[in-house]
């Protein structure tokens, strides 16, 4: 009988471990249009349902900004009753403030589109990080409470500090209010924007925080309770929290779609990695100098997802 149970034991083991390799799938349509974003998101058949839908996205630091074009995403937000959701930002600009956030956001189309909700606009939240690196929790924008699902509709490029922007970026340092951001830049060294300059982490310390905080996040609104969508265009080296940002280099790969974030955001790393453009040096560049791809790791390490993946091609 003891046997038995050990035998039994192995193999529960065994099927939790072959389990947990399956890959998570990620849907690419090539063309990038509103059609083609509201057919990859069917094809996840995760209906972004609720009493209030959240969609994560950049307002943009500029009209100079990559971010994405609302002509592109109008259909599909609407569609679902989407509110966009930003913070404050925790550098000096056009969105640390609300009321020049707001204004930057009509500016940009976004409250032609949908109602725009500054999260921290009156105060933030802390949501508990369970065995984090850093990060005991993370400091949000209150509002975000409101959310019971999150659409995250990321645009894929470069970042100055964590090599790139994806879906991981978006929902950690996107959720993180002005304290929230500098919680986050210092690894837990300080909730004060005026003191984030002088309190940089060690690059690697940055990056777990940032996934640090996409599990706090995660786990509050259900990993049942969101949906990540990317969209690989205008492929600058720079964020779209840049106001002067580089042009891009490299053509646009299309539209990305996961249940997964760090299945999403690693497939989006390796179309880049993997292009003929040979325009894609110079991004390539930026995310191995920052060790970009080092929070992909920490993120799975953390249970959010996984780095092995399936690519779903969409006509």
């Amino acid at each position: 009988m003891k046997r038995y149970f050990i035998i039994l034991a192995a193999l529960i083991g065994f099927i939790s471990a072959s389990a947990q390799e399956q890959p998570s799938k990620v849907y690419h349509i090539k063309d990038i249009n509103p059609e083609n974003l509201i057919k990859i998101y069917k094809a996840l058949g995760r209906e972004a349902k609720g009493s209030n839908v959240a969609v994560k996205i950049s307002t943009g630091e500029s009209n100079k900004s990559n971010h994405l074009d609302t002509a592109l995403i109008k259909d599909f937000v609407q569609m679902i009753n989407g509110t966009f959701i930003e913070c404050n930002t925790a550098y000096g600009g056009n969105r640390m403030d609300t009321a020049d956030h707001l204004r930057m956001a009509k500016e940009h189309g976004f409250m032609d589109v949908a109602d725009v909700d500054i999260m921290d606009a009156e105060g933030d939240t802390a949501l508990t990080v369970t065995n984090g690196f850093h990060l005991p929790f993370d400091i949000v924008g209150k509002n975000f409470l409101n959310y019971d699902f999150m659409v995250v509709l990321s645009h894929f490029k470069g970042h100055a500090m964590g090599g790139f922007g994806g879906a991981l970026k978006n929902i950690s340092i996107g959720i993180g209010s002005t304290a929230g951001k500098a919680w986050i830049h210092t690894a837990g060294k300080t909730d004060k924007a005026e003191e984030l300059w002088a309190n940089l982490p060690e690059q690697d310390h940055f990056l777990e925080s940032m996934a640090d905080a996409c599990q706090a996040v995660i786990n509050h609104i259900g990993a049942d309770n969101t949906l990540y969508i990317n969209v690989a265009n205008r492929l600058s080296v720079d964020c779209d929290c840049n106001g002067n940002p580089a042009a891009p280099e490299m053509s646009d790969l299309g539209i990305y779609a996961s249940l997964d974030p760090v299945a999403l955001d690693r497939a989006c790393v390796n179309a880049v990695f993997n292009s003929t453009d040979p325009g894609k040096d110079a991004l390539i560049e930026r995310i191995n100098s920052r060790h970009g791809t080092h929070i992909l790791e920490a993120a799975e390490k953390l249970g959010i997802g996984t780095q092995r993946y399936e690519i779903v091609e969409i006509d």
